[in-house]
């Protein structure tokens, strides 16, 4: 009888409320995991000498750039869903958002963002790279307080004897009556793995600027690749038959972890083939630009491109 109960026991999602404004655990976590970034990138910038502003101006660009970019990712692969209603493309409260889609909306704003400022892209984007992994950690925790952007269904046992999750974890992932993958948690150690890797390898002697930024973008996608295949909520398209074959038997190791993929209806998920290409391009630049290109280590000085340039931080009159 008590074991049923700790089975039925749920977290609230809503953290708190104000009269009729509910305050959800989900945007609190996320802004939580936003401030730690920022605070991983204000530290590091101090060895650059570069001032706390420009990573909050930064972060206050980004994260809006972020928000509209995983939105209309999301959008573009399931347009059918809203070509006849458009008013719904800007109800993101509806759910409906894409990782993937939410780093290309933060790099574009780096981008113009830094060429603003008369800085390297890339030796911003290095120093923001710990912090952006670190977001995503924390960030993963909102999914698990709303129960979703979970993997497809699996025995309690898996749970509690084969990953020895606690009974809390365990609780949360039982959704109406099914047990199912916590790919938050997977996604959320793997990040953690990845940001000691970073904070490890950014000290290297020898590392070229940009990357550490393609090192984060490679090790994240290379989780995301096998994470994916067990979601339940994955974008997808149909595809050449020898692609899907080839996305299937790169995944096959994962089997020996007692994980079965699933079919997403059609036979290629958008973010499995993203992250191949991603890492793939990432890998290839690395090599393009060690054999072909003169660039700084990460540890040289970061000076402005732009000598007229008012510096960061200067009072404004």
């Amino acid at each position: 009888m008590e074991r049923r109960k700790e089975r039925n026991w749920l977290l609230n999602p809503i953290a708190f409320s104000i009269g009729t404004l509910s305050v959800h655990w989900y945007g609190i976590i996320i802004g939580c995991g936003a401030m730690l970034g920022l605070w991983l990138a204000i530290r590091e910038g101090r060895r650059f000498n570069l001032p706390a502003d420009f990573f909050m101006d930064l972060v206050l660009i980004g994260l809006p750039s972020a928000l509209v970019g995983a939105r209309l990712y999301y959008v573009a692969f399931e347009w059918r869903s809203y070509k006849n209603t458009p008013l719904e493309i800007v109800a993101i409260w509806h759910g409906g958002i894409a990782i993937y889609g939410a780093l290309i909306g933060a790099i574009i704003a780096a981008v113009i963002y830094t060429k603003r400022k008369g800085y390297s892209f890339w030796r911003i984007v290095d120093i923001c790279a710990p912090g952006l992994i670190t977001g995503q950690m924390i960030g993963r925790w909102g999914n698990f307080m709303n129960q979703e952007a979970h993997g497809g269904p699996v025995t309690e046992s898996f749970l509690r004897n084969t990953l020895h999750l606690p009974n809390w974890l365990v609780n949360q992932m039982h959704i109406q009556g099914v047990y199912y993958h916590p790919t938050f948690l997977y996604e959320s150690l793997w990040s953690f793995t990845g940001l000691i890797l970073l904070i490890i390898v950014r000290r290297v002697p020898g590392l070229r600027s940009g990357e550490l930024f393609m090192g984060y973008l490679s090790w994240y996608s290379l989780g995301r690749f096998f994470v994916e295949g067990v979601r339940t909520d994955s974008l997808a398209f149909t595809g050449p038959n020898w692609l899907a074959v080839t996305i299937k038997t790169l995944w096959t190791p994962m089997h020996f972890f007692g994980w079965g993929a699933l079919e997403a209806g059609k036979n290629i998920r958008v973010s499995q083939l993203l992250a191949l290409a991603v890492v793939a391009a990432a890998v290839l630049l690395i090599a393009y630009r060690r054999m072909r290109l003169t660039v700084p280590n990460y540890t040289d000085p970061i000076t402005e491109k732009i000598p007229s340039a008012m510096p960061l931080g200067s009072p404004k009159t």
